[in-house]
């Protein structure tokens, strides 16, 4: 998943959109088929002009609606990147094929590009790519109307001119426009491969429009070191991950946290360090003995975020690993709560701690170091979700502003010198989460050595008042920073870094955590 700032849930493509753009993404950025069934649906229970006395159709009631969604909020841009996702025939995708097709029609040929993108698969047997494939996704994309500008071909390895020229025959695509897009050892090095076959003087060519030479060059030399730095640097230092979201060889899944895993490797750009990331499945470390076998030759672990009680002991037992040993530590939203739990548990002897997220249905043997914001708020004590109940438009989604406490934390020292801390010492970080950690246990934390040294500010959703009944309370800042000091580094964040992290310029914390681990060394 990916959450933009203004609080929109989406999959990860507007995440990939961001990191290499470097622009931020907004909700009229993404739209759903459910979503735009919704909007007419609700449209023609109140009567609305579009469908008043007709029959409700994919065209041109549904149609019209996507378009809409398209051209709506646009201002002064350059380009407007639209991408369908799914398979050409796919029957989710036709209303959205079908509207770019009359959006083309609309707009006319000289403002409308279209790009296909087709799998050209190698035949090892045969020694030979097979363009049948492809051919047949071009065929189907013009019987529905769309006759493609540029074709960006998949496929394992480059492919020689006679493939090229052959799919440009039969796909009725003019030669330079067939683009070979092969597997690379980096995802970063892809704007270069494009460059090389003059995608952007095509796409220029097309639109009557010539290339700011000095800007392309300027981008040019930023991905160039990009890739420089991952290929040629000579330090390296291993992360491991220890998450619930793997298959059974910690293999499968990945892409569960692939915003984390990017904003790691931005972290070793930033750094001219090779971050090596493996993966962990927190249920293995729920043994009675933990198996610190596992973590041999790391330098830092990273608890990322999650929902639900699954894995959860591992991760807490992995925290207090870290937490002794005195490894560099990163925990984030989920990992945040239960290294709060952590150390309620081992440092404050409160061994029932627990968060409400794990216990359903009105069980009350626990002490509720983790939970939502209006169980902790009621007069009447703690209210436990059911197991039946609500899941979705409970969470709190999007920027908030955080305040850095003091200058004497490892926060400050984190964000001193960055653009993203504003006056006043204040940031703003995206959030996706149900839990909060429990006020009443604040004090006792922090005598304890604990320092919250990120407080969201009254202005956020939750941390002035909230109403149950017509009667307001008020409500003290929310932690949104937990750390330990007297250890190397260990951080907790409420918020999601990895979310604002891009190549050009690493979130602040994963710069810090990535140079911390370097210096630490291996654990042995």
């Amino acid at each position: 998943m990916f959450v933009t700032d203004d609080g929109t849930e989406t999959d990860l493509d507007l995440g990939h959109y961001e990191r290499f753009t470097d622009v931020e993404t907004t909700k009229h950025d993404n739209i759903t088929t459910g979503q735009i069934y919704e909007k007419l649906l609700r449209e023609e229970r109140q009567g609305g002009k579009r469908t008043l006395g007709r029959t409700m159709q994919i065209v041109p009631h549904v149609t019209n609606a996507i378009k809409e969604f398209i051209t709506a909020e646009l201002k002064d841009e350059d380009f407007l990147f639209c991408e369908i996702g799914g398979t050409v025939g796919d029957i989710e995708s036709l209303p959205f094929l079908e509207a770019i097709r009359q959006l083309g029609f609309d707009l006319g040929h000289a403002k409308v590009f279209h790009i296909h993108m087709t799998l050209l698969p190698y035949l090892k047997a045969a020694g030979e790519y097979k363009t049948k494939p492809t051919q047949h996704s071009v065929k189907e994309l013009l019987s529905l109307g769309i006759q493609p500008d540029m074709l960006i071909c998949r496929a394992e390895n480059a492919f020689p001119d006679k493939e090229r020229e052959k799919i440009s025959q039969f796909c009725n695509v003019a030669q330079a426009d067939v683009i070979c897009a092969p597997d690379l050892e980096s995802i970063y090095e892809i704007p270069l491969r494009y460059k090389e076959q003059k995608i952007d003087l095509r796409i220029l060519k097309h639109f009557a429009m010539t290339q700011q030479t000095k800007k392309s060059e300027e981008v040019n030399k930023k991905w160039s070191k990009i890739i420089n730095t991952t290929k040629n640097t000579s330090k390296s230092t291993n992360i491991i991950v220890v998450g619930k979201y793997f298959g059974e060889h910690n293999t499968e899944y990945k892409d569960s946290y692939m915003s984390l895993m990017e904003a790691l490797r931005h972290g070793g750009i930033e750094n001219d360090i090779d971050v090596n990331i493996s993966w962990l499945g927190a249920e293995k470390l729920e043994s009675a003995e933990f198996p610190a076998e596992f973590f041999e030759n790391t330098s830092g672990i990273v608890i990322p975020g999650g929902f639900g009680v699954r894995g959860s002991e591992g991760k807490i037992e992995t925290i207090r690993f870290a937490r002794e040993k005195k490894v560099p530590f990163l925990g984030i939203c989920f990992g945040m709560q239960l290294a709060a739990i952590e150390y309620a548990r081992n440092v404050l002897g409160i061994k029932k701690a627990s968060s409400t997220e794990f216990l359903l249905n009105g069980k009350d043997d626990c002490e509720a170091i983790v939970c939502r914001m209006e169980e902790w708020i009621k007069a009447q004590g703690i209210e436990r979700r059911s197991l039946n109940g609500d899941l979705g438009g409970s969470m709190r989604l999007g920027g908030y502003p955080c305040e850095i406490m003091g200058k004497d934390t490892l926060a400050y020292d984190i964000y001193k010198n960055c653009d993203s801390i504003g006056e006043g010492n204040m940031i703003r970080e995206r959030h996706r989460h149900r839990y909060e950690i429990n006020l009443n246990y604040r004090e006792r934390l922090e005598q304890r050595g604990m320092v919250f040294s990120g407080l969201a500010t009254e202005a956020s959703m939750y941390g002035k008042a909230i109403s149950e009944q017509g009667i307001f309370f008020d409500i003290p800042r929310l932690p949104e920073i937990l750390e330990i000091p007297n250890h190397p580094w260990f951080l907790g964040v409420q918020f999601h870094p990895e979310l604002q992290s891009r190549p050009f310029k690493a979130h602040p914390i994963f710069t810090h955590f990535v140079r911390a681990t370097s210096k630490h060394g291996l654990l042995v």
